[in-house]
């Protein structure tokens, strides 16, 4: 998920420098409530690792432009499951950084309008998690229905962003809602695929004895609320 050059330009880019500030204040807050949790080091290895994974996603998995964005196997809510929201958004945060700095810079100053079009949705995740997860079901135990819900959301809440961003660039104009839309279908690709991942990723943790106490991985992933 890159924003297309061009789809936001000029003073308009103020917007995202306010809703990434925004984004990236409740990830340190959610951060401060990780360190408590689990400790600052459990919290620095979750996110490293969480790091490492959004990079991969980003800049070794197949991506492919796709009208006003491009289509990205991202993977948000195995990042939540593994390593918690904290460190998923660092992880997304920090990700996209670097491979705008090191490989594509030319993407940076939309950096605030993509770490804001992924993080958001991430915090939307956490909310239905806490709805849909009961209170004594450990993420290992989830079921497709619930992964397919967590992954829709997610997904469905960077379509949203991408539309937003696009309209707020260039208005109701034919050929920006034709962008728009075809990036909206490509994307369900995502959607179907994402599910799938969790579940192979929690049935694999889940197998891993020991895993739970490693301090790597949420609490939450083998240990019921």
């Amino acid at each position: 998920m890159h924003i297309e050059h061009g789809v936001v330009t000029g003073a308009k880019l103020l917007l995202s420098l306010g809703t990434a500030a925004a984004a990236g204040l409740t990830t340190l807050k959610m951060a401060a409530e990780a360190a408590v949790e689990k400790g600052i080091p459990s919290l620095a290895a979750r996110s490293a690792l969480s790091t490492a994974a959004v990079f991969t996603f980003f800049q070794v998995l197949p991506h492919h432009p796709v009208g006003v964005s491009e289509v990205h196997l991202i993977l948000g809510s195995t990042l939540f499951l593994l390593f918690g929201a904290a460190p998923a958004a660092i992880g997304l945060a920090l990700g996209l950084l670097l491979q705008g700095l090191f490989f594509v810079p030319t993407d940076l100053p939309q950096y605030g309008m993509n770490v804001t079009t992924l993080l958001v949705p991430l915090f939307g995740l956490r909310m239905l998690a806490a709805r849909i997860i009961a209170p004594g079901t450990a993420y290992v135990d989830l079921s497709y229905a619930q992964a397919l819900k967590l992954s829709t959301a997610y997904q469905g809440g960077i379509v949203a962003w991408v539309g937003f961003w696009a309209l707020y660039g260039h208005g109701f104009e034919a050929a920006n809602l034709a962008a728009i839309g075809s990036f909206g279908v490509a994307y369900m690709s995502v959607v179907l695929l994402e599910p799938l991942v969790d579940l192979a990723v929690l049935a694999a943790a889940k197998s891993l004895k020991g895993l739970d106490k490693s301090g790597i991985v949420t609490p939450r992933l083998h240990n019921a609320a």
